[in-house]
């Protein structure tokens, strides 16, 4: 896989057939730091330069970097290049060392990537969820709990479910599932509606974990244009005609990555054209509970044509894996049943008692409404600290999209910054065709305001810089 070119220091073993190609590089260099084929101190290839040595495109080299640094193994410093990091034995010797309390010491709490809810400032909030964790385990039935349960949710779940909805999709509890976590809510429809090699619709920029299980599935994916707005409709309508999608999958609402919220009129056209060619519209709400006054779901529009996914993971809690899945009838939800049951079995019992507990006692709502505070102060934080025309942003959406100024790319603006400092992805992970120069900022994954105070300043800084005076070659 290597090429003949002058020595470098390093060049990682991977094999070619590695996948993917970035996460491999880190691998290796992660290994041969360890074993000692690597010293504290010395200064790795130049991105290009081990991106021509290994054949490959030099994105995947600065992902690979930028995954280094995320691990804490090498640190860039600016007009010098990168390097691997001192300390890193010592570092990972102690986070093997029992604590004070006799537990491990944990590495990481979260990969700064992840779009991540933010964690509402002040005790009273975790005080609460504590109290509630504790009455739940002592009320809970165990006989209930410790045993199978019926895939598509047991009645008190799926009517808890319905309850969450209420305001924004009226489904009744027998035309809902709940799922473990909306992607087993997309991995049941997709293997119910397609096979391999079907091909579905998506807009051009996608969620990265349906892109995985797209690919996983073996499935096509049609990237449909977008424009500030999110989707156009008439790209759904040409593609029906001239490609015969098994259907189409959006996130109407805090689009991810872009932000875009897509105007009612859309929605219902969308929903006429699928009526019209016949083509299921699998909605992923994710975001939907966050945006007060948000239009209607596509689910109300279409309640006939259209599978709905809201899970918890984004407006309560990403450790509470569980989702609904709204479906058109129930002949639709009986097959789902056998496709979760098939897939993933069913949704653990014992969180999906915990989210129906929450539902019903007041204790989701509470933190939704923490969540929604806290995004809307660390939107204040981004909109006064980066430059408004970089930036597609909403106060209710805790991720932003922004736009690279000419003479920058991607590669070379995220290789500038330390990753843990911000929890920033490149507009590769969400590309279908040609990525655009773009990033996406996830506010919520900094523990605090004032980490995304310290984040966003190396982002302003830079944003301030022309990309040719960020280098200090001599």
């Amino acid at each position: 896989m290597t090429r003949s070119l002058p020595d470098l220091p390093w060049i990682p073993a991977i094999s070619p057939a590695a996948r993917p190609l970035y996460r491999a590089i880190a691998d290796a260099l992660e290994n041969d730091i360890h074993s000692g084929r690597l010293a504290v101190g010395t200064r790795l290839p130049p991105q290009r330069l081990l991106a021509d040595a290994l054949g490959i495109d030099f994105t995947t080299v600065s992902r690979a970097y930028t995954e280094a640094s995320r691990r804490g193994l090498v640190e860039g410093r600016v007009g010098q290049g990168t390097f691997v990091r001192p300390g890193i034995r010592a570092a990972q010797a102690a986070s093997r060392m029992p604590s004070a309390l006799g537990h491990p010491a944990p590495a990481s709490l979260a990969d700064p990537r992840m779009n991540v809810p933010p964690l509402p400032e002040g005790p009273e909030w975790r005080e609460r969820i504590r109290q509630g964790i504790g009455a739940f385990a002592a009320s809970a039935d165990p006989a209930l709990l410790l045993r199978y349960q019926q895939a598509g949710g047991a009645e008190a779940d799926r009517e808890a479910g319905a309850a969450w909805l209420t305001g924004r999709v009226a489904v009744p509890a027998e035309r809902l599932l709940v799922c473990a976590g909306a992607q087993g809510a997309l991995l049941a429809l997709l293997s119910m509606l397609c096979e391999p090699g079907d091909l579905i619709c998506c807009e051009a920029l996608t969620y990265p974990g349906f892109r995985s299980l797209a690919a996983h599935l073996r499935l096509r994916l049609a990237g449909l244009a977008m424009d500030s707005h999110g989707l156009l409709p008439d790209a759904f309508e040409e593609a029906c005609r001239g490609q015969r999608p098994k259907a189409l999958y959006c996130i109407p609402t805090l689009h991810n990555p872009t932000i875009a919220t897509l105007p009612l009129a859309r929605r219902q056209a969308l929903v006429a054209i699928a009526r019209r060619h016949g083509v299921p519209i699998i909605e992923d709400d994710a975001y939907g509970a966050l945006l007060p006054g948000a239009p209607p779901p596509m689910a109300a529009l279409g309640p006939d044509i259209v599978y709905h996914v809201s899970g918890l993971a984004k407006c309560v809690s990403p450790a509470l894996r569980i989702a609904y899945l709204a479906v058109p009838d129930a002949r639709q939800a009986g097959r789902l049943s056998g496709a979760i049951r098939a897939t993933v079995g069913m949704a653990s019992p014992v969180t999906a008692a915990l989210a129906t507990r929450w539902i019903g006692d007041g204790t989701a709502a509470a933190i939704l409404a923490g969540i929604q505070a806290e995004t809307a102060a660390r939107h204040a934080i981004a909109a006064d600290m980066l430059p408004a025309a970089q930036m597609a942003a909403d106060p209710a959406a805790f991720h932003l999209w922004l736009r690279l100024p000419a003479g920058w790319s991607r590669g070379e603006f995220m290789s500038r910054l330390r990753p843990a400092e911000i929890g920033m992805v490149s507009s590769d992970a969400f590309a279908l065709s040609v990525p655009p120069e773009a990033l996406r900022i996830a506010l919520g994954a900094p523990p605090g305001r004032q980490e995304l105070r310290a984040g966003l300043r190396h982002v302003a800084d830079l944003l301030a810089q022309a990309p040719a005076m960020s280098w200090l070659i001599v």
